[in-house]
């Protein structure tokens, strides 16, 4: 793995989830209620609760938020309110884990994809944390849910480009809110089943002796591949877009560009003691033990944060990290995700 002179290390980790729990089962029978009457195909696709791997996820709004038509400026204001929410109790788990104060922080990484906000998230933080008045802020939006581990990796150069700087990283995603009763395709169904909300932050810096250690980050964008994931923009807010290839794309594609960015960072499957993945979903999860020939099941962590959160976007892969973590890992790790664009994010951990 290539290492800077001074490479960045991780010094905390923080993840954090709303108030409001959505168990699975009461996710199903709320969606039937609003969805059934509307949608002729909800019957057959709402198998897909039962399959998805989820027991629960959690929601900056209760359930009665989404019985009612919602804009853009209703949905912005619970994206405002449950995102800043959510940026302060992620960033001040991770500052506390790293033994820092707001006010030791040198720049600060935004990731979010799920709504917009100008003044930016991080500057309606500081009314709950006294980071410095020159603080660098640098907010990044529509990675979506490769942005944790593209986040990681820019949050990483930062640090390690201005030597002795502390780097905070916060993702915030608040996926529920994008909730659409009024399209009525699969992908709004489909998101119904898989999304939840939730931040992960991380603080870091080459002024440690701690690891892990992170190497030179990986992307590949595959061409002519925009439909696959993002976001549709309408009156009433943002509408998903997932086509149903995801899983045998990732199945047909992702092994060749993981050994490219491999390659491009000096590594080779076997320099590797393990992959930590973004588990977007349950078949997604499959596709890539079966794209990687890993044994069936060996993505554990990413399971278990799927069944116990959803897909978070963003926040997701680091969720993953922090489970990973508490195994006291060895060795050289892949943080990898995949997100619009369509594209594969990767970030090599070396774990001492």
């Amino acid at each position: 793995m290539q290492i800077a002179a001074q490479p960045a290390r991780l010094l905390g980790l923080g993840t954090a989830v709303p108030a409001h729990e959505l168990p699975q089962d009461m996710v199903k029978l709320v969606a039937s209620k609003i969805l059934g009457p509307r949608y002729p195909e909800f019957e057959r696709l709402s198998k897909s609760f039962t399959n998805s791997g989820i027991d629960k996820r959690y929601s900056v709004v209760p359930f009665e938020w989404f019985e009612a038509g919602k804009d853009w400026p209703e949905r912005t204001e619970a994206y405002l309110e449950g995102a800043t929410a959510l940026f302060v109790a992620a960033a001040q788990k991770a500052l506390d884990c790293a033994g820092l104060k707001a006010a030791e922080i040198d720049t600060i990484v935004t990731i979010t994809s799920t709504g917009i906000a100008t003044p930016t998230l991080d500057a309606r933080a500081m009314a709950s944390l006294p980071f410095r008045t020159d603080v660098k802020r640098v907010p990044v939006f529509g990675l979506g849910c490769a942005g944790g581990v593209t986040g990681l990796s820019i949050a990483a150069r930062l640090a390690a480009s201005a030597p002795g700087s502390k780097v905070l990283l916060v993702c915030v995603e608040t996926c529920t809110l994008s909730f659409r009763a009024d399209r009525m395709q699969k992908a709004d169904i489909i998101a119904t089943v898989l999304f939840g909300d939730g931040a992960a932050a991380a603080c870091l810096s080459t002024d440690s002796a701690t690891d892990p250690i992170f190497g030179e980050g990986a992307e590949h964008t595959w061409p002519d591949t925009l439909p696959i994931m993002g976001w549709d923009v309408d009156t009433d807010g943002f509408g998903v877009i997932f086509d149903r290839s995801i899983p045998e794309f990732v199945k047909q594609n992702f092994a060749d560009a993981v050994a490219d960015g491999l390659e491009s960072i000096g590594l080779e499957r076997d320099n590797l003691s393990r992959m930590i993945c973004h588990p977007g979903g349950a078949r997604v999860v499959e596709a890539i033990e079966a794209a990687l020939h890993l044994e069936q099941g060996v993505l554990d962590a990413e399971r278990e944060v799927l069944r116990a959160f959803g897909n978070m976007s963003a926040p997701t892969a680091l969720f993953v990290l922090e489970r990973v973590m508490q195994g006291a890992p060895t060795g050289t790790m892949m943080l990898a995700a995949l997100g619009p664009g369509f594209t594969a994010s990767m970030l090599p951990i070396q774990f001492d």
